[in-house]
């Protein structure tokens, strides 16, 4: 079974990203910010990693892609970033960070599946 992490600060789109993956090919983790979302990747080793930019605490979305991304125990998890940052900036920094992919928000549940099926082969 593949494991995916849903990292957004807001429940309510954990939630729907939640429900829009939610399949018996996937065990789905969430976590509420950047800190959790490393302490989360650490223990599980989740295959897919769906992670929003702008989060509350001292790691936002840019700086956990990067930790994770660095360290070796964890960088073979896939990172999409969903934000509702729709700026090229934001796209070419989250790839700089190591980002596989960014999505935006609003986003459409359809083309979502279809990008982590992409993601996870």
């Amino acid at each position: 079974m593949k494991k995916i992490l849903i990292v957004d600060d807001d429940a309510g789109i954990r939630e729907l990203v939640d429900m829009t993956l939610r399949s018996d090919d996937y065990q789905i983790f969430q976590a509420e910010n950047g800190e959790q979302a490393i302490e989360i990747v650490r223990a599980e080793k989740p295959d897919l990693i769906i992670m929003d930019i702008m989060m509350p605490g001292d790691i936002d979305g840019f700086e956990a892609t990067s930790i994770i991304k660095n360290d070796p125990e964890t960088k073979y998890s896939a990172i999409i970033i969903l934000s509702g940052k729709a700026e090229e900036a934001d796209r070419e920094k989250s790839i700089e960070a190591g980002a596989d992919d960014y999505f935006t928000k609003p986003f459409s549940p359809l083309a979502l599946i279809k990008k982590v099926e992409e993601v996870m082969g």
